[in-house]
């Protein structure tokens, strides 16, 4: 088999695998679409950002998750005796 016939033959390989492989890309945007999460090509979100958090509202949050928490175990703690 000589040269060209070769690297003939590979790149109808190659086209094959490309054609597959866009056919399953298109399958799981298709997937993703579906599950309300539309993506560009570049992989970025479209539609609704991602929500982010303040720093105090964080800081509030933790603090009344610690205060939920201590109130719950001095109750546990309360029955016990």
């Amino acid at each position: 088999m000589n040269i060209l016939a070769a690297l003939t033959q590979a790149e109808a390989k190659l086209k094959k695998q490309a054609d597959r492989a866009r056919k399953q890309l298109d399958a799981v945007r298709g997937a993703m679409k579906a599950l309300g999460r539309e993506v560009a090509s570049g992989g970025k979100r479209i539609g609704k950002k991602k929500r982010k958090m303040s720093a105090a509202a964080r800081a509030r949050i933790g603090k009344a998750t610690k205060l939920r928490w201590a109130k719950f175990r001095a109750e546990k703690k309360k029955g016990k005796n």
